[in-house]
């Protein structure tokens, strides 16, 4: 289905926890716990973003930030679903390719801010699969 060159490259996670790192709430943190029950924290982005994934996830959908407003317009005229988003490391920063499902077959945009992309997954219910070194590294440390 997903161009992947391994089919175990990646596996399945869940938001465990969506929080932030400062007291004032600018910097952000997701923990991403896979069904094995591995945790993989996810930092270094925006609390505006964090705050987002937290109201998405308790069910909250109204108002929904421009960008993400951007990618349902074009989902919606396009006839496309996100059906699954893919957590990966590239260099030192997080990033992920969004997988789309349309009536003229898929299409997967690349190389897009993680924060943003599990923000969009926590909006539209759907997997968000991560990169399985990532886990291992993270268990590392």
């Amino acid at each position: 289905m997903h161009d992947s060159p391994v089919p175990d490259e990646y596996i399945s996670a869940k938001i465990s926890y969506v929080g932030f790192v400062d007291q004032m709430g600018l910097e952000g943190v997701v923990i991403l716990k896979s069904d094995d029950g591995k945790e993989f924290p996810m930092r270094a982005f925006s609390g505006e973003v964090a705050r987002h994934i937290s109201r998405f996830q308790e069910g909250d959908k109204g108002g929904i930030p421009t960008i993400y407003n951007l990618v349902e317009e074009i989902a919606v005229m396009e006839d496309l679903l996100l059906t699954e988003v893919r957590v990966y490391q590239s260099g030192t920063v997080l990033r992920a390719n969004l997988y789309f499902r349309g009536r003229k077959g898929e299409i997967t945009l690349r190389n897009y801010r993680a924060s943003d992309s599990i923000a969009l997954a926590a909006y539209y219910d759907i997997p968000i699969k991560v990169r399985k070194s990532l886990f291992e590294e993270a268990i590392e440390r």
